[in-house]
């Protein structure tokens, strides 16, 4: 019996594909880069399903790279040559949603959004909101950390994750942290898998924390500036304040003027940047005037506040259009790069100086709030990868960005697209240490070898 004969027996004919023309469309994820041809794809629907995989994995060394929805910006789940890629998409269950505890246990092919609605009808809500909310699972958002719109004030993915079970790669089960509020018992294992990017094991289940939804629907508001300095200094502004936005988006003009041309949104010549502002405090109403009034004062010379949930939606829509837009223009680098936020203007003119130096065009939006920046390199549809301007340009904006105190992803991960660049953040001594903790994982080295570390 071949290898693959065996994977099938231990699964069924209907969860192992393996036909080139059915297995290439699970091979990429949203990024660029050229994967390898996988040896098989396996249709999960079960935790029993991923231990047989990795068993059999285990037995004939053969690589496994664990996949969601496929929408990671890093080059995570590509697929390597001759490996296995461990689709766990059918893995959508929600098996319990405590209201009482405030937690749900869900499965990692879950959709994020899916999450959040099940939870508003109890009054709750899941706080992590990556842009792709829509389209992105769970599980991808918990190998890559995943930020979002809500970080600001709701943290990353992380803050979400209570406990975990994992399914480590020689097929055993194991289950980290709790489903209390509180726990310090041992080591933060939890902490550990989320950010991972699969190279330590596979989610199978996440314990989550959920909050309260706010008692009233969050007020918006959209302000244009003449330059990004000034809406930089808004942004400061808004922090200094104490108003606790709920989301803080900055867009500059080459990505307003994508989405423009896309979907027509009425941009001014005029208009060099955008903050988007949200509060869902008690008193949003109150709180977002206060915005718009430190936006006007910081040199807007035009504010536009929600003045219903419709309205409210439709000025975040232009921040969840950003990175489609940008598609159209040409392939995409997507960086995300994080500084101090008293960073934030310096680092945002950088960008534009690089952008000038190597005639490269670069589109940037920010999660504002915490200083986490998406310089997007835009290249020709027709070249396979970006080309050594665009390479010299990115270069740039890491090692400033490492110059200024800050880290090289902010919620994307490290994938492949960063690897070159990690040991100048990370040094030595932790490199030792992430090998030595992958080591002990995963010795044979076969859970999405040559990404992450």
């Amino acid at each position: 019996m071949t290898a693959i004969a065996e994977l099938v027996a231990a699964l069924s004919p209907e969860k192992v594909l393996t036909d080139p023309d059915v297995t290439d469309s699970y091979a990429r994820d949203r990024t660029f880069l050229e994967p390898g041809r996988p040896l098989a794809v396996v249709l999960a629907e079960t935790r029993d399903d991923v231990v047989a995989t990795l068993r059999w994995a285990t037995e004939h060394r053969v690589p496994v790279v664990p996949r969601g929805a496929g929408t990671g910006l890093a080059g995570g789940a590509t697929a390597i040559e001759g490996g296995v890629v461990l689709a766990l998409h059918k893995m959508t269950a929600i098996r319990e949603l405590s209201p009482a505890d405030e937690i749900a246990v869900v499965e990692p092919g879950l959709i994020t959004a899916d999450l959040d609605r099940a939870a508003r009808e109890y009054g709750l809500m899941y706080a992590p909101d990556p842009s792709s909310y829509e389209i992105s699972t769970i599980g991808g958002n918990l190998a890559t950390n995943a930020g979002g719109l809500r970080c600001v004030k709701y943290g990353v993915t992380r803050d979400s994750a209570l406990g975990l079970e994992v399914v480590l790669a020689d097929g055993r089960i194991l289950n980290t942290g709790r489903r209390t509020v509180k726990g310090v018992t041992g080591y933060d294992l939890t902490g550990l898998f989320v950010g991972s990017e699969g190279t330590l094991g596979v989610i199978t289940a996440a314990t989550v924390r959920l909050r309260r939804a706010p008692a009233v629907y969050p007020a918006t508001i959209a302000a244009e500036f003449t330059s990004l300095r000034e809406a930089a200094s808004a942004v400061a502004a808004i922090i200094a304040a104490g108003c606790q936005p709920s989301l803080l988006e900055m867009l500059d003009r080459t990505t307003l003027k994508a989405i423009d041309d896309w979907r027509n949104i009425g941009l001014e010549e005029s208009t060099q940047a955008m903050l988007i502002a949200q509060s869902d405090a008690a008193d949003a109403p109150a709180v977002s005037a206060r915005m718009a009034e430190l936006c006007t004062a910081n040199g807007s010379p035009f504010v536009a506040v929600s003045s219903s949930p419709q309205e409210a939606e439709e000025l975040i829509g232009v921040r969840r259009m950003a990175y489609q837009a940008k598609e159209r223009l040409g392939k995409c680098l997507v960086e995300d790069v994080c500084v101090p936020r008293s960073a934030l203007p310096y680092m945002i003119e950088k960008i534009e100086a690089v952008a000038a130096k190597y005639d490269v065009l670069i589109a940037t939006v920010a999660h504002a709030g915490d200083g986490n920046l998406h310089p997007i390199f835009i290249f020709d549809h027709g070249l396979a990868e970006p080309p050594p301007n665009v390479w010299a340009a990115a270069d740039e904006v890491f090692r400033e960005t490492l110059e200024m105190g800050g880290t090289l992803t902010g919620e994307h991960g490290v994938g492949l697209l960063k690897r070159r660049w990690l040991s100048l953040e990370s040094g030595p001594v932790t490199e030792e240490i992430h090998h030595g903790i992958k080591q002990v994982f995963d010795p044979l080295g076969i859970l999405n070898p040559g990404k992450a570390i």
